[in-house]
């Protein structure tokens, strides 16, 4: 029997205990520093507060300590590390190798897809080394998903299922810091890929202009789930730790729902990893929530959905096209209703984003606020803000119970009651009293008064009444016996989670593998440190090159991407068998004058994003901040 989990972001506390409540059997939320979203740290209390509240139910939480670490931090981040440890988190997420020659606790270790983690050699080693679940690189085919835990079918496979996607592969992304000295690997990407660019020819010719041509689509893998499962994964991901609660509620939600559907098929296969059963207040759709439209990516192989080059910014769910359109309303070509308040988008006929807020919705005929000037008939409208729907996950949305059988019977001085709940965990209360038989019934009054836990993280699935004789007890006695019963039972719970525990030593880490692939280790392994360094040195490598954000190296490889301008366009050579009317090499050119060098390896399907001349690339203006 496989468990599976369902792993929520959490931006925040809040965001972690909604996760929960709406089905995940797992959080990722970052520490007070050193996560791989700077913008998304929390404090040790706070995720103390996150563990005691997601253990209740067998939930795991999992903090990010996934950025590359600087020699002056080493300290900090191992002092982290321990009061982490002390809270009784369940794993670190993290990227830097010189994490593991630091004195650990027995703390267990996730590799982040930080790490580049794309083959089954690369995931062996990382089991080797001491790493008890591996975050695989988005970009990876079902089939190379399956041969990988084929070949290492002892590791724990994390892959991510929703949310949006980076154009490069993780961990090697150098546009940032390049740009704007600002690091991916640092947590403080600048988002350059969301950009508009112009790509041009050698000889300096047009071929797009102003389009965003590195921005991918969203990732939605709702109805690719079983495959996922039986390819190998354990662990389903949703993407979000800058996403705020409503996110994480809808998107939790629908994905929950989901696995429950799968696991009830293959019940004798899968089961969930946490406890509970879920009730949801609204139907959860992830057209809804935030998502630049969706793709499966490379899933099922090269596709040509995955990137619009109309707009980076949340489209939402279709909702018919313009009929008609007036001087202050417009009329819509399918039935969708819409509703005060909602917040609708088109792309106009020059290609731009244009959205507005629809005012009043009467009789098929739809106010903006504000008449867009550009709204034309033949327009697909999207609404990106669902009024009705964001009241719903506004209010309390969901709540998740521990299931839990009681039984009473009849002792010699009273009687006796036992909860048991669906872990099988139990409490038990013998209640000494004057045993009087009743005038009237009592089987329905102690079902009713012990059945009474509302807001306690139980709910009760029967009352067993074993009661020889038709006592009388007085509800304000099994009342107090309930409310007892619900407290043991809470402690219980708690003693007997099992507590996270490493099982190797950290000498036992260091030399139960060896790294002797390479000798030299170029920039891309992320270097930063010196404890990382000796890490590489004590599997094998002879040379270390430091980190780029140490050394901004020339003329290097920025990106390295599975996603090819050169195929969206329709001139692959290999696929579309078309040879591109422009001459190589191509060169795609910011508004500020900033710009770089494509490669295209057609043997091996990938796109590599070149420095051009250093001048081009020095930083000269700071980025606004973009939402993921």
């Amino acid at each position: 029997m496989r468990k599976i989990e369902l792993l929520a972001p959490a931006k925040n506390l809040e965001c972690g205990i909604e996760a929960i409540r709406h089905g995940a059997d797992a959080v990722y939320i970052g520490a007070p520093h050193y996560g791989a979203r700077a913008a998304a740290g929390n404090s040790v209390d706070d995720i103390a507060r996150l563990v005691e509240y997601a253990h209740f139910y067998k939930a795991r939480v999992y903090v990010t300590v996934n950025t590359i670490i600087r020699d002056e931090e080493l300290d900090d981040v191992s002092q982290l590390i321990h009061d982490l440890y002390a809270i009784h988190v369940d794993a670190l997420i993290v990227q830097d190798m010189g994490i593991l020659r630091l004195d650990l606790p027995p703390i267990s270790l996730h590799a982040s897809t930080q790490m580049d983690n794309r083959t089954s050699e690369k995931v062996a080693f990382l089991s080797g080394v001491g790493f008890d679940q591996v975050v695989l690189a988005r970009e990876l085919s079902l089939n190379e998903i399956r041969r990988i835990h084929n070949q290492n079918p002892e590791v724990a496979l994390e892959v991510f299922v929703h949310g949006a996607l980076c154009v490069s592969y993780s961990g090697q992304c150098y546009m940032s810091e390049a740009c704007f000295n600002r690091s991916a690997n640092r947590g403080e990407c600048s988002q350059v890929c969301r950009m508009e660019f112009d790509l041009e020819d050698d000889l300096g010719t047009k071929i797009v202009r102003g389009k965003h041509l590195l921005s991918l689509k969203d990732m939605n893998q709702l109805d690719a789930l079983e495959e996922l499962l039986d390819a190998g994964v354990s662990s389903l991901k949703i993407e979000g730790r800058l996403k705020d609660v409503d996110y994480v509620k809808n998107v939790t939600a629908a994905y929950s729902l989901r696995l429950n559907e799968i696991i009830s098929k293959h019940s004798d296969t899968y089961q969930r990893a946490s406890s509970g059963q879920v009730e949801l207040t609204f139907i959860p759709d992830v057209r809804k929530s935030f998502n630049r439209g969706f793709t499966h990516y490379f899933l099922y192989g090269r596709q040509a959905d995955i990137f619009s080059f109309d707009t980076p910014k949340a489209m939402g769910e279709p909702v018919g096209k313009v009929k008609e359109v007036f001087t202050d309303c417009f009329t819509t070509s399918d039935g969708t209703q819409l509703h005060n308040g909602d917040g609708l988008c088109f792309i106009d006929n020059n290609g731009h984003l244009q959205g507005f807020r629809l005012n009043k919705s009467d009789n098929g005929r739809h106010f903006p606020l504000e008449m867009p000037r550009s709204l034309m008939r033949g327009q697909q409208l999207y609404r990106n803000f669902d009024q009705q729907f964001d009241k719903l996950l506004h209010a309390p949305s969901a709540t998740r119970n521990i299931m839990v059988d009681i039984t009473i019977s009849d002792t010699a001085n009273g009687f006796c009651l036992t909860m048991t709940d669906e872990d099988g965990i139990t409490a038990s209360l013998d209640r000494q009293m004057d045993m009087e038989l009743a005038h009237t019934h009592q089987s329905e009054n102690i079902r009713l008064q012990l059945s009474k836990v509302g807001g306690t993280g139980f709910a009760v699935r029967k009352v067993e009444n074993r009661l020889t004789k038709n006592w009388f007890i007085p509800s304000s006695i099994l009342s107090d016996c309930r409310r007892t019963l619900i407290s043991q039972l809470t402690a219980s719970r708690r003693e007997y989670y099992p507590q996270p525990f490493h099982e190797h030593k950290n000498e036992h880490i260091l030399s139960s593998s060896s790294f002797a692939k390479e000798s030299h280790l170029g920039y891309t392994y992320n270097v930063m440190n010196i404890k990382a360094e000796e890490f590489y040195q004590q599997h094998g490598a002879t040379h270390v090159d430091k980190a780029f954000e140490l050394n901004h190296y020339q003329k290097i490889a920025l990106m390295t991407c599975k996603h090819c301008i050169r195929y969206s366009l329709g001139w692959c050579p290999s696929i579309h068998h078309k040879s591109a009317p422009y001459p190589l090499p191509w060169h795609l050119r910011l508004d500020n004058g900033m710009s770089f060098q494509l490669d295209f390896n057609c043997n091996r399907c990938l796109m590599t994003i070149y420095s051009e001349d250093r001048k081009t690339i020095t930083p000269n203006k700071k980025l606004p901040k973009k939402r993921r």
